[in-house]
């Protein structure tokens, strides 16, 4: 028995209530949570932006104890900590073995909102089968999760802080560090400055970029970017970016790279348009499936010798990524208790959603 947060259907709010797990099957591992990151993409599957079946256990970002392990389990045991990884790295896949991890193609399964095999190891109070997010569903207090979804770690890591490692610091920083060719004197932009677009700002600071200009409609994300390492903020409603970063840029007539981190047809066509010539537009936010883009290939990309290339979990290979998060923290390089604006408990997950919503938080995290 568990408590957890369901999704019922489309637009609708979070019911807490009791949950049943299976034990784990082959391959799979029981993780009791510790701490949950509350993070955008749980809104998007609540608005239909990603489409997932319900009732379904959201949350996809979290850390805990393994309490216990099914069979041909190998690289965890109980009592070990661990960051959860909603994209399942096998390890053996052509993906994986071209150091393309956040390709895996076991991690295709997530649309079942099962696991990996499609099916379900959660039932509902009523005896019926609940779906997950990612193979994960954090905002429950115990989980069932896929071998290939767990990185052990020390067990003197905050599992607080070490939560936020599974989504949000791995999409934004490794957006940065893996994704983006960012060179020492770079001039990058984010737009969208929520919890993935902060840890944009973080990676390109850490990547050596000199000037971090970041864009958004909200004067609290703004002060945040700052806080995390842009030395310029725009306000959306109060001009307009592209005019003004062109301004910032001078002869050079735009960014180096610019960092899209919202998913909406008019700030990716901004984020091509503030691009330099011959420099990178980083698409990081998820757009609404009918979402599309006109474009001038010409003129937009050949001529211009401009880059666009998407960006699914920060090009990250969690294996590896994860120990170097931690160890960038560890040094002081990388910002991880500044990202928690507040600490609440599973029951106040819908006026988190609401906090998102408005831009009053940079992460809320759920601890159990």
């Amino acid at each position: 028995m568990a408590k957890a947060a369901i999704l019922s259907g489309l637009e609708q709010p979070l019911e807490v209530r009791d949950i049943e797990l299976e034990a784990p099957h082959a391959g799979e591992v029981k993780v009791r949570l510790a701490a949950s990151g509350v993070c955008h993409s749980d809104l998007s599957v609540q608005n239909g932006t990603i489409p997932l079946p319900t009732p379904i256990v959201l949350g996809h970002e979290g850390a805990g104890v393994v309490e216990e392990i099914g069979e041909g389990v190998t690289t965890v045991k109980p009592g070990d900590h661990v960051v959860l990884s909603y994209v399942p790295q096998c390890g053996n896949c052509y993906s994986c073995k071209r150091g393309q991890g956040y390709m895996c193609e076991k991690a295709g399964a997530a649309v079942t909102g099962g696991m990996l095999d499609g099916t379900s190891r959660v039932k509902d109070s009523d005896g019926s089968n609940l779906f997950v997010m990612a193979h994960l569903g954090t905002f429950s207090e115990t989980s069932i999760v896929p071998e290939i979804s767990v990185v052990k770690i020390d067990n003197d890591v905050p599992l607080k802080l070490a939560s936020l490692l599974g989504c949000g610091v791995q999409t934004g920083v490794g957006a940065a560090l893996n994704t983006a060719d960012i060179k020492e004197g770079d001039t990058v932009a984010i737009i969208g400055c929520g919890g993935v677009g902060l840890n944009a700002i973080q990676g390109a600071r850490i990547a050596g970029a000199s000037e971090i200009i970041a864009v958004d409609q909200n004067e609290t994300k703004l002060q945040m970017a700052k806080e995390f390492g842009a030395t310029t903020g725009i306000n959306a409603t109060e001009k307009d970016p592209v005019s003004a970063i062109f301004d910032l840029t001078g002869d050079r007539a735009g960014v180096d790279v610019a960092f899209e981190v919202i998913g909406l047809q008019k700030t990716i066509e901004q984020a091509m348009q503030i691009t330099r010539r011959g420099g990178e537009t980083i698409l990081v936010g998820v757009p609404r499936l009918d979402v599309n883009l006109t474009i001038n290939p010409a003129f937009q990309l050949v001529y211009t010798g401009k880059t666009v290339k998407g960006c699914w979990y920060g090009s990250s290979n969690v294996q590896q990524s994860v120990p170097m998060l931690l160890d960038l923290w560890k040094k002081g390089d990388l910002k991880l208790e500044e990202l928690i604006s507040r600490t609440i408990s599973v029951n106040d997950i819908n006026e988190a959603f609401e906090a998102m919503k408005g831009g009053e938080v940079a992460r809320s995290v759920i601890e159990y």
